[in-house]
């Protein structure tokens, strides 16, 4: 079993930076796949970014690269997802998951899910 927990949302401005955590505990490997999703109200869940939990790969939503980036801390068993030049719509709760290697892109693929962490943008 793996748990998850979000942390570090809030209430920003348009063009504010935040970096969300996911903290795990359980029995996670090398290669297990660690995301974060997101959901806007009214929305389906959406793919940010993912990372294998060695640290080799790290894979992102097209329309994001460039403005979020994922990583992690072996040490703490934490995954971060640092949000720069947020933009009302990304306005959504962000939620981490886990699975054990293979494809990452559905939330369908994965295993386990934290609670959430909401992020609202105002313009």
């Amino acid at each position: 079993q793996v748990q998850l927990v979000e942390s570090g949302g809030g209430l920003v401005q348009a063009g504010d930076s935040l970096r969300v955590s996911c903290a795990a505990s359980g029995r996670i490997f090398s290669n297990y796949v660690m995301g974060w999703f997101r959901q806007a109200p009214g929305k389906e869940r959406e793919f940010v970014a993912a990372l294998t939990w060695d640290g080799w790969r790290t894979y992102y939503a097209d329309s994001l690269k460039g403005r979020f980036a994922i990583s992690r801390d072996n040490t703490k068993n934490t995954v971060y997802l640092q949000m720069n030049s947020l933009k009302p719509e990304d306005t959504a709760v962000y939620y981490c998951s886990a699975k054990r290697g293979g494809s990452y892109r559905l939330p369908s693929d994965y295993e386990y899910w934290g609670q959430g962490t909401q992020v609202t943008v105002s313009s």
